[in-house]
């Protein structure tokens, strides 16, 4: 079987090459396709998987790797496309977080002003692709991790329907955590979340039919005892009666993390912008060790990874175990029951259906979800308390109008968009990053 990865010079495809190497099983991928806008980066990553081959024990099969910069052509034949994206690149990311920071809002990628701005520059490149798979390989199946991962997913939803499904590794880290807190088998735990992209609670963990949360709210040792009880404190854990999504921090204690990245001497995207440019340029030249190169580097970025909250909570550092990455088992995990209809459990993000009542059919959501040949089932879950309903509510309102100004090209719609967040608290603000985007982005050119 064929997977194409789109983003394929991106820093994380090894940790995909390498999940698809573990994998022995029946209708495994043979045949991997990078596909980049970037050579230089292809050519990097390239040599990264080549020495992660050459490290197989004898015997074991491997991948035929090959890349391109022709997007038409990885996608013909294509099983399975893996959109890992980023329009714009790390510079983008860096210019995102400096323009809402000098208005005084959260720069984040994926929250907030920041992710907003994402959103209009990607969700028509990511409207594109969608397009091109429905022409030239209408029967693959398409696995968004791009972010705002909600956002486009629900982009190309109108163009491939139910065959986008999105991933994130949030979820799954959150899931895990709590259940190793628990005492709990990760594996055997069934976790009732509920929410949008970087916006859900853990409501319930049941291990044998039996709910454990209510024991893990009520013990504050155990709380304060994981990375989310010491990010959002045990006493906002047991009023919230769940367990948040890690990026709810910046929605629950914006204020204090606006000011801490105001403060910091780098931003996250600028600290990644430099350290994979030195990354990529090493990585190119053929006496670089390529993989024990990215080894180090990863271990970096996942060490500083929301590194200003946790200093702003007092969190402290990251868990060893939560340095390894978990989107990509998720990815092989939900390629593997399609392709052999071996049913599985996933946290996902799909169309909603009717699975919650306070948003419309076609909203995509992130729920838990049955997975076997057809496709991705969402799972039945409670209505959400008010608290939450007012907030994905509001939020997913921004995403439509992200989806209106990038259908439309409306100036006005972006305004909204930005406007209407509840992390952005004026309309004046909310036209001057309008501004402040279009003239540091050439791919915002096309709001009017």
């Amino acid at each position: 079987m064929k997977l194409t990865l789109l983003g394929g010079g991106g820093f994380r495809v090894p940790l995909v090459h390498a999940a698809l190497l573990a994998d022995e099983g029946p209708h495994r991928i043979t045949h991997l396709t990078l596909h980049d806008l970037d050579p230089a980066r292809l050519t990097a990553i390239t040599r990264v998987l080549a020495d992660q081959a050459a490290r197989l024990a004898p015997g074991t099969p491997g991948l035929t790797v090959t890349s391109t910069t022709d997007l038409d052509e990885a996608l013909r034949g294509a099983d399975f496309v893996f959109s890992a994206i980023r329009v714009g690149g790390l510079e983008g990311r860096a210019q995102d977080e400096r323009v809402a920071l000098a208005e005084g809002v959260l720069g984040q990628e994926t929250v907030g002003a920041g992710g907003i701005a994402y959103g209009l520059r990607t969700v028509p490149v990511a409207t594109d692709i969608a397009r091109r798979v429905a022409r030239l390989a209408p029967d693959a199946w398409v696995i968004n991790f791009t972010n705002p991962a909600g956002l486009v997913t629900e982009a190309m939803s109108h163009h491939l329907g139910g065959r986008v499904l999105g991933i994130c590794d949030s979820p799954v880290g959150l899931g895990r955590r709590v259940a190793r807190t628990l005492g709990a088998d990760p594996a055997e735990a069934w976790i009732d979340y509920v929410g949008l992209n970087h916006l859900g609670w853990v409501r319930g963990l049941r291990v044998a039919g039996r709910d454990e949360l209510p024991r893990l709210l009520a013990d504050p040792e155990l709380l304060g005892s994981f990375e989310e009880g010491r990010l959002f404190g045990p006493d906002w854990l047991r009023s919230l009666g769940a367990i948040p999504n890690e990026y709810l921090h910046y929605y629950y204690f914006n204020r204090e993390t606006v000011r801490a990245y105001r403060e910091v001497e780098k931003t996250r995207g600028a600290f990644l912008l430099e350290q994979q440019a030195a990354f990529y340029t090493r990585a190119a030249r053929p006496d670089t060790p390529a993989l024990d190169l990215w080894d180090r580097t990863r271990a970096e970025r996942e060490a500083t990874y929301m590194a200003e909250n946790r200093e702003t909570a007092g969190a402290g550092e990251r868990a060893a175990e939560d340095l390894s990455g978990g989107y990509e088992n998720v990815a092989l995990a939900l390629m593997r029951a399609i392709a052999r209809d071996e049913r599985a459990t996933l946290i996902l993000n799909v169309r909603n259906g009717t699975t919650l009542s306070v948003l419309d059919a076609e909203a995509v959501i992130e729920v838990p979800c049955l997975v076997d040949a057809n496709g991705a089932h969402p799972v039945a879950v409670d209505p959400l308390p008010g608290h939450a309903a007012g907030l994905v509510c509001a939020v997913k309102a921004v995403e439509r109008e992200v989806l209106a100004a990038a259908a439309s090209g409306s100036r006005a719609s972006a305004v909204k968009a930005f406007a209407t967040h509840p992390l952005v608290d004026s309309v004046t603000v909310a036209r001057r990053l309008v501004e402040g985007y279009t003239a540091v982005h050439p791919g915002l050119a096309y709001l009017r």
